[in-house]
């Protein structure tokens, strides 16, 4: 026999996996996408985004919105190795043969060298963010 001290607990307990349940459900769950979180890419995304977590250029950190803005002027970039051919070595972008992808510095804040964060263009006009130094990549929609 259940006392009545167990089965008010059990209800409890209930009632807030129900609250829980209906609240992750609900439309206004899902939280809006931002720097460190990824989308699918949407149905109007590019054949080149297909299959790839996204994120809106508006909606990169931004130190990258300031050097896509160089990336675009050609401009003068303030690292030496900024432009350079990104060789793709982990796999995790589209292959292409070699020189296909280049590769910028997006400024880190309190970093005392480069940092980690880069965007990655592609001839073809695909632009790519990584803030983890290539470990994953979001496909930029412009």
């Amino acid at each position: 026999m259940i006392t009545r001290c167990v089965r008010l607990v059990l209800a409890a307990v209930l009632a807030c996996l129900a609250v829980l349940l209906v609240g992750c459900a609900g439309k206004g769950g899902a939280q809006p996408d931002g720097p460190g979180s990824s989308a699918p890419a949407p149905a109007s995304a590019p054949g080149w985004a297909k299959g790839m977590a996204t994120v809106a250029a508006d909606r990169l950190p931004s130190e990258a919105r300031r050097t896509l803005t160089l990336i675009d002027k050609g401009g003068p970039f303030p690292y030496s190795k900024d432009g350079v051919v990104f060789g793709n070595v982990e796999k995790l972008l589209p292959p292409h043969k070699r020189g296909y992808y280049h590769e910028y510095t997006v400024d880190t804040p309190n970093s005392r060298d480069r940092g980690a964060r880069r965007l990655v263009t592609g001839q073809s006009g695909e632009f790519y963010y990584t803030g983890d130094h290539y470990k994953t990549f979001k496909a930029v929609l412009r």
